[in-house]
C-alpha cells in the first residue's frame, strides 16, 4: 500500500497517457489550433546527470521522488528564518534576493510520450550537449574580456533587459527560475508566442524565405510550415550578441509544435552548428495548459542592477588608479 505522502504527490504528477488518438481543435482555416496560453515550467534538467548514462526514462519512483524534493525545498525555504543565525557557507541571506512569491520552477518531472523524462535532451542518447573543444573555447572567449563591465553592451542581455534570462525566449525556448509563460496567438499566415519574460514576442511567418544572412534579428528569423498537425518552424539569422550555449551566429535552429491533448503540447528542438557542436542534438519537454493572464514585465523600470554594477566597476577603477598613484 502506498504511504499517505506518496499518494498526495500522485494526485499533482501528471497524467501519463497515449495521446496517439488526439485529435487537435482546428481553426476556421484548418489548421490545428495551438492557442492559449502555456507553461513549460519543470524539474527537469536541460542535460542528463552523468550517473544516468542512456537512461531517457526515470520510474513512476523516482519521478514521485523529484516532485517530493522539489515541494521539500519550497516548504524549507518558505519557513520563517532567523536573521540572527550565522549563514552557512553557499546558502541565500535572509533578504536581499528572491523569495518565493516571485520562483516558479515547475515540481514536476516532464511527462513526453508517456515517459518521465530524466533530461530534456534526448539525442544524443546520453542527454548531452555534443560540445567541440574549439568550440568550448569559444565559449569561454565570450565571456572572457578585459572588463565585463566598462559599457552596458558588455552585460548579459537579460540584464539590460533587451531579451530573456536563460533561453527563455529562445529559441530553444527553455524554462527558467520564473515567468516560464508563453502566449500562442495564431491568424492566417503567422504565430504569435508572448514570452513572459522581458516581455518577448517571437513573430513566426508561415511559409516564405529567410532575409539574406546580413539582416540579423532578436530571436533569430523564424518561418513555420505545417507538416499534418505540427507546426515546424526553422530560424536562422540570429544576431551575433544572442548565443545558445556558445552557439554561432550561423546556428539553425528547428522547432516542432504538436497539440497532443487539450491541455498539452509536445515542443521539440533540434540545434545545428558544425562550427561549435560536434553533432546536431535534439531537445523535448512539454507546454502544460495554464488557466493565468501574462502581465507586462516591465524590466527597465525596476533595473536597478544594470547602474549599479556600472557604478561599482567605477570605484574599483578608481580604487587601482589611486593605489598606482601611491606606488609612485
Amino acid at each position: 500500500m502506498k504511504s499517505r505522502v506518496t499518494i498526495l504527490l500522485w494526485m499533482f504528477l501528471p497524467v501519463v497517457a497515449s495521446a496517439a488518438d488526439y485529435k487537435a481543435p482546428r481553426l476556421p482555416d484548418g489548421t490545428p489550433d495551438l492557442q492559449g496560453v502555456w507553461t513549460n515550467a519543470t524539474q527537469t534538467p536541460l542535460e542528463r546527470p552523468a550517473e544516468l548514462g542512456n537512461r531517457r526514462a526515470l520510474t513512476e519512483e523516482e519521478a514521485i521522488a523529484i516532485e517530493k524534493k522539489a515541494r521539500g525545498a519550497v516548504a524549507a525555504d518558505a519557513a520563517p528564518s532567523d536573521p540572527s543565525k550565522q549563514i552557512e557557507a553557499g546558502a541565500l541571506p535572509p533578504v536581499g534576493n528572491y523569495n518565493l512569491f516571485w520562483t516558479d520552477r515547475g515540481m514536476t518531472a516532464a511527462v513526453i510520450d508517456g515517459e518521465y523524462r530524466s533530461s530534456i535532451i534526448v539525442d544524443p542518447p546520453n542527454g548531452r550537449i555534443p560540445v567541440r573543444s574549439d568550440g568550448s573555447s569559444r565559449l569561454a572567449a565570450r565571456m572572457r574580456g578585459e572588463s565585463a563591465a566598462d559599457g552596458p553592451e558588455q552585460r548579459p542581455l537579460g540584464e539590460r533587459c533587451l531579451l530573456s534570462f536563460g533561453s527563455s525566449a529562445g529559441p530553444p525556448m527553455l524554462p527558467t527560475m520564473y515567468n516560464s509563460y508563453y502566449q500562442i496567438v495564431q491568424s492566417p499566415g503567422h504565430v504569435m508566442i508572448l514570452v513572459e519574460m522581458v516581455h518577448d514576442v517571437r513573430m513566426i511567418r508561415i511559409g516564405g524565405e529567410h532575409p539574406p544572412a546580413s539582416l540579423r534579428k532578436w530571436m533569430g528569423d523564424s518561418i513555420g510550415r505545417w507538416e499534418g498537425d505540427t507546426l515546424v518552424v526553422e530560424t536562422t539569422n540570429f544576431r551575433p550578441d544572442q548565443s545558445f550555449r556558445g552557439s554561432s551566429e550561423n546556428v539553425v535552429i528547428t522547432e516542432r509544435f504538436r497539440r497532443v491533448a487539450a491541455d498539452k503540447i509536445d515542443y521539440q528542438f533540434t540545434i545545428e552548428d558544425p562550427t561549435v557542436f560536434g553533432s546536431k542534438f535534439t531537445g523535448e519537454l512539454p507546454f502544460i495548459a495554464a488557466d493565468v493572464n501574462i502581465y507586462e514585465y516591465a524590466c527597465h523600470e525596476g533595473n536597478y542592477a544594470l547602474p549599479g554594477i556600472l557604478a561599482a566597476e567605477r570605484e574599483k577603477e578608481k580604487a587601482e588608479a589611486a593605489a598606482k598613484q601611491a606606488k609612485k
